[in-house]
């Protein structure tokens, strides 16, 4: 009988039972200790394997836990978007990487517990953690590819499960726990665990470096823009900026400091102007397509960032643009077709107050013009998203009617799909598109035009995001959260 067909005994910490907490610093406090403990139990096994090779027993650790109980309709004020429950009951959620998400963590505990004069529990869930996941920051241990052992890795640790790793809770599926308890919070330890990972491998730059503000763009010339105002900044101690990191979470505190190009930059590069309390802003290169601004923000939202915004180069639609227009996204046409599983085609994506108002006041800020003076340069209407990013060779009749149906005046590639997502993960979102050309009239984007488009305007449109960023910094969470974001039956955090 091989190992693989024998029932093997399984190794777990030493047992900790459930306790209370009416403060959130110590509960999270305890969510530290009980991480540490399971990771540091699977890294010492996994490291005694890998020496001694194949074991006689399994290990297994879990993952910690907050549970939330109240038998009580709580009076909670009516403004609040997070931070209580909707009706009596028990709530729970998996924990993971607690140092990171301390701050979230003591927040979101905290107005739970002020809502509804109700402790936490902090225990053991019974959710295993797969060894992947554990060993992940110990930069000296490399979990093998499956085959290069002579055993099978699953034998003997838990591995990711892509059957408890899913979107249900943020997709608004009326999910329930498999103990009966309903959602906490919208992603659970194995879905956050997966996206950190992913977040490394696509963005070269770890999960701890990323800010509560996020700008995304789809081209290099606005990463080398961020870079001169990064280091600009840095050698101003007003600013608040402390550091600015590129990929291979090369860091650097002075605005002469050095960053190696690396000799393979990874698919979706990602800069971060920081600040000590971490709102500062993160600029993630996502490229061209749908597809990559699908991944980027699927893996971004477990960081439950503050706000993301999109800046970038659209076509104009309508002849009374030109070249080096704003576009600020109130609605979207949907044809990218990414999410058309997770977020029916039919559902509305609505314009945020706070969004479009503080966008709007960075590009008079930025440009000097003031209320109707404003439509000389910027327009606000229906963005357009497509996956095909040579629309303009097919048949004109049917897209160019459609995108005249619905009131379009500009088109790109990932404005939609990172509305879209930021809609259904509950993030604050928001678009400003520059026109850099306007293939329905004869302006296509021909190297020379675009040389001088890209020297005159990308400096001033990546100002405006850096503004708009730096002005939400300052309005309270609770408000930049707005209440459309939220569907009937909600987890308490954010």
């Amino acid at each position: 009988m091989t190992l693989s067909e024998r029932k093997l005994p399984v190794v777990t910490p030493e047992p900790r039972g459930p306790e209370t907490f009416t403060e959130a610093p110590a509960a999270v406090q305890r969510l530290k200790e009980l991480y540490a403990e399971a990771t540091e139990f699977l890294a010492e096994k996994f490291s005694e394997v890998m020496r001694e090779g194949r074991p006689a027993s399994r290990f297994r650790a879990f993952y910690p836990e907050i549970r939330f109980r109240t038998a009580s309709y709580a009076a909670v004020d009516s403004r609040l978007s997070f931070g209580h429950v909707a009706e009596p009951g028990t709530y729970s959620t998996t924990i993971t990487a607690p140092e990171l998400f301390a701050n979230y963590l003591v927040q979101q505990i905290t107005l739970l517990v002020e809502n509804h004069g109700v402790p936490v529990t902090i225990g053991v869930s019974d959710v295993p953690m797969p060894v992947h996941f554990a060993v992940a920051g110990n930069d000296n241990l490399t979990v093998p590819q499956e085959g290069a052992l002579d055993f099978t890795l699953r034998d003997v640790f838990d591995v990711p499960d892509l059957a408890t790793t899913h979107d249900d809770i943020a997709n608004g599926v009326d999910y329930v726990h498999p103990d009966g308890s309903r959602p906490l919070a919208p992603f659970t330890a194995p879905r956050i665990d997966y996206s950190l990972a992913r977040l490394s491998h696509y963005t070269a730059t770890r999960a701890d470096h990323f800010q509560n503000h996020v700008l995304f763009t789809n081209y290099q010339f606005y990463v080398e823009e961020f870079e001169a105002y990064a280091r600009k900044v840095l050698g101003e101690a007003e600013s608040g900026y402390t550091a600015f990191v590129g990929p291979g979470n090369v860091e650097i505190t002075t605005p002469d400091g050095e960053i190696p190009t690396l000799s393979k930059l990874p698919q979706m590069p990602s800069y971060h102007l920081k600040r000590a309390d971490g709102n500062g802003i993160t600029l993630v290169n996502i490229g061209v397509g749908p597809s990559n601004a699908k991944t980027a923000t699927d893996h971004i939202a477990v960081l439950r960032p503050h706000a993301w915004l999109m800046v970038g180069h659209c076509a104009g639609l309508r002849n009374s643009q030109q070249l080096g227009d704003f576009v600020l996204a109130h609605a979207y046409l949907r044809e990218d077709h990414v999410l058309d599983d997770d977020l029916p085609i039919w559902v509305p994506i609505p314009p945020l107050a706070e969004m479009q108002i503080a966008l709007e006041q960075a590009v008079a800020q930025e440009t000097q013009y003031e209320g109707y003076d404003l439509k000389r340069i910027m327009r606000t209407g229906t963005v357009a998203t497509i996956d095909n990013r040579n629309w303009e060779l097919r048949d004109q009749s049917g897209p160019v009617q459609r995108l005249s149906q619905s009131r379009a005046i500009a088109l790109d590639m990932e404005s939609a799909t990172i509305a879209a997502n930021g809609f259904r993960f509950r993030v604050p979102y928001g678009t400003l598109l520059c026109v850099s050309d306007k293939p329905l009239h004869g302006e296509l984007k021909l190297p020379g035009m675009a040389s001088d488009f890209y020297r005159t305007q990308v400096t001033r449109h990546l100002l405006i995001g850096i503004r708009a960023m730096e002005s939400l910094r300052d309005i309270p969470l609770e408000r930049i959260h707005s209440r459309k974001l939220r569907s009937f039956e909600e987890t308490a955090f954010l």
